[in-house]
């Protein structure tokens, strides 16, 4: 199955399809996202630049298996930064489903397809992990230590 997200005006995902990968084999016998587009306008009355194809297995900008859920050896299917959901934006020029912004200070990081904050990566949390979580604090632009245990 191909996965195919519709686009609205504001680069918003509208919807995301399934489009049986027999429809958008090519003259060779070759699966051509074109002929995907050409499919999905015919049947859903939809400009055919406004449907782009995604993958249910890319996250982070890398391609996972989709039966062991571990990293991918073939990262040439990772497509398009990550698998769009409904009201993730589509920006053209990076060719990257961006979720929706997190927090009005993180930027895109177009090398892993995901926000960022001012200050990178929350800290290492090392031996504390199974008790303690960062979180994010806007207001003050740090990573806020804070007790997983309720």
């Amino acid at each position: 199955m191909a996965h195919f997200a519709k686009i609205g005006d504001t680069s918003k995902v509208l919807t995301v399809l399934t489009l049986d990968n027999k429809d958008m084999l090519n003259a060779a016998g070759v699966e051509d996202e074109s002929v995907g587009q050409d499919y999905l306008q015919s049947h859903n009355n939809w400009p055919r630049e406004k449907w782009i194809q995604t993958s249910y297995n890319t996250r982070g900008g890398k391609h996972y298996d989709n039966k062991t859920g571990e990293l991918s050896i073939d990262q040439s299917k990772a497509l398009r930064g990550n698998y769009a959901g409904l009201s993730y934006e589509w920006d053209e020029s990076n060719q990257i489903f961006w979720p929706e912004k997190p927090y009005a200070s993180w930027v895109k990081d177009t090398i892993n397809a995901k926000w960022q904050s001012p200050l990178g990566e929350a800290p290492d949390l090392g031996a504390e992990i199974d008790t303690h979580r960062y979180e994010w604090n806007e207001v003050n632009q740090s990573w806020d230590k804070k007790s997983s245990l309720g």
